[in-house]
Protein backbone atom coordinates (compact mmCIF):
# COMPACT_ATOMS: atom_id res chain seq x y z
CA UNK A 1 0.00 0.00 0.00
CA UNK A 2 3.02 2.27 0.76
CA UNK A 3 4.32 1.52 -2.24
CA UNK A 4 1.05 2.42 -4.17
CA UNK A 5 0.92 5.39 -2.76
CA UNK A 6 4.51 6.74 -3.63
CA UNK A 7 3.75 5.51 -7.04
CA UNK A 8 1.04 7.34 -7.51
CA UNK A 9 2.49 11.00 -6.28
CA UNK A 10 5.65 9.80 -8.60
CA UNK A 11 3.13 9.39 -11.58
CA UNK A 12 0.02 11.73 -12.51
CA UNK A 13 -3.11 10.23 -12.50
CA UNK A 14 -4.44 9.77 -16.25
CA UNK A 15 -7.47 12.09 -15.32
CA UNK A 16 -5.06 14.93 -15.19
CA UNK A 17 -2.70 14.06 -18.14
CA UNK A 18 -6.33 14.44 -20.25
CA UNK A 19 -7.17 17.56 -18.83
CA UNK A 20 -3.58 18.84 -19.65
CA UNK A 21 -3.99 17.77 -22.83
CA UNK A 22 -7.42 19.60 -23.30
CA UNK A 23 -6.05 23.32 -22.11
CA UNK A 24 -3.43 22.63 -24.37
CA UNK A 25 -5.97 21.80 -27.59
CA UNK A 26 -8.45 24.96 -26.24
CA UNK A 27 -5.36 27.25 -25.90
CA UNK A 28 -4.01 26.10 -29.89
CA UNK A 29 -7.39 26.69 -30.87
CA UNK A 30 -7.46 30.10 -29.99
CA UNK A 31 -4.26 31.28 -30.99
CA UNK A 32 -5.52 30.02 -34.46
CA UNK A 33 -9.18 31.97 -34.38
CA UNK A 34 -7.10 35.12 -33.09
CA UNK A 35 -4.88 34.47 -35.69
CA UNK A 36 -7.17 33.43 -38.36
CA UNK A 37 -9.50 37.06 -36.99
CA UNK A 38 -6.90 39.05 -37.37
CA UNK A 39 -5.57 37.93 -41.03
CA UNK A 40 -9.22 38.20 -42.19
CA UNK A 41 -9.14 41.60 -41.00
CA UNK A 42 -6.38 42.61 -42.42
CA UNK A 43 -6.83 41.09 -45.92
CA UNK A 44 -10.43 43.20 -45.58
CA UNK A 45 -8.26 46.11 -44.85
CA UNK A 46 -6.05 45.86 -47.49
CA UNK A 47 -9.42 45.15 -49.78
CA UNK A 48 -10.55 48.35 -49.24
CA UNK A 49 -7.68 49.77 -49.27
CA UNK A 50 -7.15 48.86 -52.87
CA UNK A 51 -10.77 49.62 -53.77
CA UNK A 52 -10.81 53.29 -52.76
CA UNK A 53 -7.57 53.54 -54.76
CA UNK A 54 -8.99 51.92 -57.90
CA UNK A 55 -12.27 54.16 -57.29
CA UNK A 56 -9.84 57.11 -57.13
CA UNK A 57 -7.93 56.13 -60.29
CA UNK A 58 -11.19 55.64 -62.17
CA UNK A 59 -12.50 58.82 -61.05
CA UNK A 60 -9.27 60.71 -61.52
CA UNK A 61 -8.90 58.70 -65.68
CA UNK A 62 -12.50 59.60 -66.40
CA UNK A 63 -12.22 63.65 -65.42
CA UNK A 64 -8.95 63.52 -67.74
CA UNK A 65 -10.50 61.68 -70.64
CA UNK A 66 -13.26 64.74 -69.75
CA UNK A 67 -10.97 67.12 -70.40
CA UNK A 68 -9.64 65.26 -73.63
CA UNK A 69 -13.03 65.45 -75.14
CA UNK A 70 -13.73 69.09 -73.97
CA UNK A 71 -10.41 69.89 -75.91
CA UNK A 72 -11.18 67.92 -79.18
CA UNK A 73 -14.94 69.69 -79.31
CA UNK A 74 -12.90 73.16 -78.88
CA UNK A 75 -10.32 72.28 -81.75
CA UNK A 76 -13.54 71.29 -84.10
CA UNK A 77 -15.30 74.44 -83.15
CA UNK A 78 -12.39 76.32 -84.14
CA UNK A 79 -12.18 74.54 -87.51
CA UNK A 80 -16.08 74.83 -87.91
CA UNK A 81 -15.39 78.96 -87.36
CA UNK A 82 -12.57 78.71 -90.34
CA UNK A 83 -15.24 76.62 -92.37
CA UNK A 84 -13.92 75.52 -95.72
CA UNK A 85 -13.21 71.70 -97.10
CA UNK A 86 -12.17 69.25 -94.04
CA UNK A 87 -9.12 66.75 -94.76
CA UNK A 88 -5.77 65.53 -93.29
CA UNK A 89 -4.03 68.67 -92.84
CA UNK A 90 -5.98 70.23 -90.26
CA UNK A 91 -5.02 70.32 -86.67
CA UNK A 92 -8.04 67.85 -85.55
CA UNK A 93 -6.80 65.26 -87.81
CA UNK A 94 -3.02 65.44 -86.16
CA UNK A 95 -3.02 62.51 -83.39
CA UNK A 96 -1.78 62.88 -79.54
CA UNK A 97 0.88 60.60 -79.44
CA UNK A 98 0.99 58.91 -75.83
CA UNK A 99 2.99 61.77 -73.79
CA UNK A 100 2.88 61.80 -69.87
CA UNK A 101 0.42 63.53 -68.02
CA UNK A 102 2.50 65.56 -66.18
CA UNK A 103 4.33 67.63 -69.43
CA UNK A 104 1.04 68.95 -69.78
CA UNK A 105 0.92 70.74 -66.35
CA UNK A 106 4.46 72.02 -66.32
CA UNK A 107 3.58 73.75 -69.59
CA UNK A 108 1.39 75.98 -67.70
CA UNK A 109 2.78 78.96 -66.15
CA UNK A 110 0.89 78.32 -63.01
CA UNK A 111 1.80 75.52 -62.22
CA UNK A 112 5.61 74.79 -60.13
CA UNK A 113 7.40 71.99 -60.70
CA UNK A 114 7.76 71.52 -57.22
CA UNK A 115 4.03 70.34 -57.23
CA UNK A 116 4.44 68.07 -59.73
CA UNK A 117 6.77 65.62 -57.34
CA UNK A 118 4.69 62.58 -55.86
CA UNK A 119 2.27 62.17 -58.89
CA UNK A 120 1.62 59.29 -60.46
CA UNK A 121 3.10 58.19 -64.05
CA UNK A 122 0.32 58.91 -66.27
CA UNK A 123 0.37 58.61 -69.85
CA UNK A 124 -2.11 60.15 -72.20
CA UNK A 125 -3.11 59.64 -75.75
CA UNK A 126 -5.56 60.28 -78.49
CA UNK A 127 -6.77 61.34 -81.61
CA UNK A 128 -9.94 62.05 -83.58
CA UNK A 129 -11.06 60.34 -86.56
CA UNK A 130 -13.64 61.39 -89.52
CA UNK A 131 -16.27 59.58 -88.97
CA UNK A 132 -17.37 60.18 -92.75
CA UNK A 133 -14.35 59.03 -94.10
CA UNK A 134 -15.81 55.46 -93.99
CA UNK A 135 -19.34 54.13 -95.76
CA UNK A 136 -22.30 54.56 -93.66
CA UNK A 137 -23.79 51.60 -92.85
CA UNK A 138 -26.98 53.31 -92.37
CA UNK A 139 -26.63 54.57 -96.12
CA UNK A 140 -28.03 50.93 -97.37
CA UNK A 141 -31.69 51.67 -96.66
CA UNK A 142 -33.91 54.60 -96.97
CA UNK A 143 -37.73 54.70 -96.23
CA UNK A 144 -37.34 51.26 -95.44
CA UNK A 145 -36.47 50.40 -98.68
CA UNK A 146 -32.96 49.13 -100.01
CA UNK A 147 -31.07 51.70 -101.79
CA UNK A 148 -30.01 50.45 -105.18
CA UNK A 149 -26.46 52.73 -105.37
CA UNK A 150 -25.55 51.95 -101.53
CA UNK A 151 -26.28 48.17 -101.95
CA UNK A 152 -23.73 48.54 -105.27
CA UNK A 153 -21.23 50.14 -102.68
CA UNK A 154 -20.73 48.01 -100.20
CA UNK A 155 -21.23 44.68 -103.15
CA UNK A 156 -17.60 46.57 -104.59
CA UNK A 157 -16.29 46.81 -101.02
CA UNK A 158 -16.99 43.29 -100.55
CA UNK A 159 -15.40 42.05 -103.52
CA UNK A 160 -12.55 43.91 -103.17
CA UNK A 161 -11.80 42.58 -99.34
CA UNK A 162 -12.82 38.98 -100.90
CA UNK A 163 -16.02 38.51 -98.25
CA UNK A 164 -19.40 36.52 -98.90
CA UNK A 165 -21.92 38.87 -100.71
CA UNK A 166 -24.67 36.52 -98.77
CA UNK A 167 -23.54 38.63 -95.98
CA UNK A 168 -24.12 41.61 -97.36
CA UNK A 169 -27.50 40.43 -98.50
CA UNK A 170 -28.05 38.77 -94.84
CA UNK A 171 -27.14 42.47 -93.06
CA UNK A 172 -29.12 44.26 -95.73
CA UNK A 173 -32.20 42.52 -94.84
CA UNK A 174 -31.83 42.96 -91.23
CA UNK A 175 -31.43 46.08 -91.31
CA UNK A 176 -34.21 46.96 -92.81
CA UNK A 177 -36.31 44.75 -90.41
CA UNK A 178 -34.36 47.00 -87.52
CA UNK A 179 -35.02 50.22 -88.86
CA UNK A 180 -38.86 49.38 -89.28
CA UNK A 181 -39.05 48.04 -85.99
CA UNK A 182 -37.88 51.46 -84.57
CA UNK A 183 -40.10 53.30 -86.78
CA UNK A 184 -43.00 50.78 -85.49
CA UNK A 185 -41.96 51.15 -81.93
CA UNK A 186 -42.11 55.01 -82.01
CA UNK A 187 -45.51 54.98 -83.41
CA UNK A 188 -46.38 52.28 -80.77
CA UNK A 189 -46.50 49.31 -82.79
CA UNK A 190 -45.45 45.64 -82.27
CA UNK A 191 -41.51 45.13 -82.22
CA UNK A 192 -41.66 41.85 -83.36
CA UNK A 193 -38.45 39.42 -83.49
CA UNK A 194 -36.55 41.82 -85.52
CA UNK A 195 -32.64 42.60 -84.35
CA UNK A 196 -31.83 45.40 -82.69
CA UNK A 197 -30.10 48.47 -84.42
CA UNK A 198 -26.37 48.70 -84.21
CA UNK A 199 -24.26 51.18 -82.55
CA UNK A 200 -20.91 50.39 -83.46
CA UNK A 201 -19.47 48.58 -85.87
CA UNK A 202 -18.70 45.53 -83.80
CA UNK A 203 -22.33 45.02 -83.32
CA UNK A 204 -23.20 44.20 -86.81
CA UNK A 205 -23.18 41.32 -85.71
CA UNK A 206 -26.57 41.35 -84.63
CA UNK A 207 -27.67 42.07 -88.32
CA UNK A 208 -26.03 38.58 -89.42
CA UNK A 209 -22.38 39.44 -89.98
CA UNK A 210 -19.47 36.50 -89.07
CA UNK A 211 -16.98 38.28 -86.17
CA UNK A 212 -14.40 38.02 -89.20
CA UNK A 213 -16.49 39.57 -91.45
CA UNK A 214 -17.02 42.84 -89.14
CA UNK A 215 -13.30 42.61 -88.36
CA UNK A 216 -12.36 43.15 -91.89
CA UNK A 217 -14.88 45.83 -92.40
CA UNK A 218 -13.90 47.59 -89.48
CA UNK A 219 -11.75 50.18 -91.35
CA UNK A 220 -13.79 50.89 -93.67
CA UNK A 221 -17.70 51.06 -92.56
CA UNK A 222 -19.32 53.28 -89.84
CA UNK A 223 -22.44 53.46 -88.38
CA UNK A 224 -24.05 57.04 -88.00
CA UNK A 225 -27.42 58.41 -86.86
CA UNK A 226 -27.98 59.46 -90.41
CA UNK A 227 -27.77 58.85 -93.90
CA UNK A 228 -23.94 60.93 -94.97
CA UNK A 229 -22.06 61.37 -97.74
CA UNK A 230 -18.68 60.04 -97.82
CA UNK A 231 -15.83 62.22 -97.58
CA UNK A 232 -13.12 61.95 -100.14
CA UNK A 233 -10.72 64.32 -98.68
CA UNK A 234 -10.29 61.75 -95.84
CA UNK A 235 -11.74 58.41 -97.14
CA UNK A 236 -8.95 55.25 -97.73
CA UNK A 237 -8.57 54.02 -101.05
CA UNK A 238 -11.06 51.43 -100.62
CA UNK A 239 -13.64 53.14 -99.59
CA UNK A 240 -13.25 55.82 -102.92
CA UNK A 241 -12.81 52.52 -105.12
CA UNK A 242 -16.13 51.22 -103.87
CA UNK A 243 -18.17 54.21 -103.85
CA UNK A 244 -17.66 54.80 -107.86
CA UNK A 245 -18.54 51.59 -109.86
CA UNK A 246 -15.86 52.05 -112.75
CA UNK A 247 -12.94 53.08 -110.42
CA UNK A 248 -9.94 50.51 -109.99
CA UNK A 249 -8.22 50.06 -106.36
CA UNK A 250 -5.36 51.26 -108.39
CA UNK A 251 -6.81 54.39 -109.71
CA UNK A 252 -8.19 55.27 -106.02
CA UNK A 253 -4.83 54.91 -104.82
CA UNK A 254 -3.14 57.33 -107.12
CA UNK A 255 -6.29 59.62 -106.28
CA UNK A 256 -4.91 59.49 -102.72
CA UNK A 257 -1.57 60.30 -103.32
CA UNK A 258 -2.59 63.33 -105.06
CA UNK A 259 -4.87 64.29 -102.21
CA UNK A 260 -1.79 64.12 -100.06
CA UNK A 261 -0.40 66.86 -102.44
CA UNK A 262 -3.20 69.05 -102.34
CA UNK A 263 -6.45 68.49 -100.50
CA UNK A 264 -9.70 69.02 -102.91
CA UNK A 265 -11.84 71.96 -102.01
CA UNK A 266 -14.40 70.93 -104.08
CA UNK A 267 -16.42 67.89 -105.51
CA UNK A 268 -15.12 69.23 -108.97
CA UNK A 269 -11.33 68.84 -107.99
CA UNK A 270 -11.54 65.68 -107.20
CA UNK A 271 -13.43 64.56 -110.63
CA UNK A 272 -10.55 66.36 -112.40
CA UNK A 273 -7.99 64.12 -110.86
CA UNK A 274 -10.24 60.98 -112.31
CA UNK A 275 -9.27 58.85 -114.73
CA UNK A 276 -11.28 60.24 -117.56
CA UNK A 277 -14.35 58.76 -119.13
CA UNK A 278 -15.01 57.07 -115.73
CA UNK A 279 -17.85 57.95 -113.11
CA UNK A 280 -17.45 61.43 -111.37
CA UNK A 281 -18.03 61.52 -108.17
CA UNK A 282 -21.48 63.46 -107.13
CA UNK A 283 -22.95 65.22 -105.01
CA UNK A 284 -25.67 62.72 -103.59
CA UNK A 285 -22.69 60.27 -102.13
CA UNK A 286 -19.53 62.19 -101.88
CA UNK A 287 -18.59 65.60 -100.06
CA UNK A 288 -15.47 67.41 -99.01
CA UNK A 289 -16.37 68.47 -95.44
CA UNK A 290 -17.99 66.26 -92.68
CA UNK A 291 -20.33 66.32 -89.53
CA UNK A 292 -19.59 63.81 -87.71
CA UNK A 293 -16.18 62.91 -85.83
CA UNK A 294 -14.88 59.94 -83.63
CA UNK A 295 -12.98 60.97 -81.03
CA UNK A 296 -10.69 57.72 -79.13
CA UNK A 297 -8.93 58.39 -76.02
CA UNK A 298 -6.38 56.63 -73.50
CA UNK A 299 -4.91 57.17 -70.07
CA UNK A 300 -2.38 54.69 -69.19
CA UNK A 301 -1.56 54.58 -65.00
CA UNK A 302 1.66 51.99 -64.86
CA UNK A 303 -0.41 48.62 -66.34
CA UNK A 304 -3.79 49.69 -65.99
CA UNK A 305 -5.43 51.48 -68.92
CA UNK A 306 -9.00 53.93 -69.06
CA UNK A 307 -10.24 54.60 -72.69
CA UNK A 308 -13.18 56.27 -73.91
CA UNK A 309 -14.17 56.63 -77.33
CA UNK A 310 -17.17 59.23 -78.48
CA UNK A 311 -19.17 60.14 -81.58
CA UNK A 312 -19.47 64.22 -82.17
CA UNK A 313 -21.41 65.87 -84.77
CA UNK A 314 -20.51 69.13 -85.79
CA UNK A 315 -23.04 71.64 -86.75
CA UNK A 316 -21.52 75.27 -87.83
CA UNK A 317 -19.69 75.89 -84.59
CA UNK A 318 -21.91 73.73 -82.63
CA UNK A 319 -20.19 70.37 -81.75
CA UNK A 320 -22.44 67.94 -79.52
CA UNK A 321 -21.83 64.67 -78.60
CA UNK A 322 -24.01 61.88 -79.59
CA UNK A 323 -22.55 58.83 -77.57
CA UNK A 324 -19.50 58.25 -75.19
CA UNK A 325 -18.34 54.64 -74.38
CA UNK A 326 -15.38 53.55 -72.01
CA UNK A 327 -13.53 50.68 -71.33
CA UNK A 328 -10.70 49.49 -68.58
CA UNK A 329 -8.47 47.20 -68.41
CA UNK A 330 -4.54 45.65 -67.52
CA UNK A 331 -1.78 46.23 -69.88
CA UNK A 332 0.27 43.21 -70.54
CA UNK A 333 2.16 44.82 -73.45
CA UNK A 334 2.70 48.36 -75.02
CA UNK A 335 -0.49 49.63 -75.46
CA UNK A 336 -1.82 50.19 -78.69
CA UNK A 337 -2.31 53.25 -80.24
CA UNK A 338 -6.76 54.25 -79.01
Amino acid sequence: MTALRAFSRGHPHPRAHRQCGAALLAAMLTVMLVATFSVAALWQQWRASEVEAAERGRVQAAWVLIGALDWSRLILREDGLTGGPDHLAEPWAVPLAEARLTSFLSAEKNVASDNLEGLPDAFLSGRVVDAQSKLNVLSLVDGNKPVPASIATFTKLFNILGLPASELSAMTASLVRALATGTDAAGGGDAGAAPLMPQEVSQLVWLGLSPSTVAALEPYVTILPIRTPLNINTASAEAISASLSSLSISDARQLVEKRTRSYFKQIADANAALPSNGTPFNAGQHSVSTQFFEVYGRLRLDRTWVEERSLLQRDGVTVKTIWRNRGAGLATATPAKP
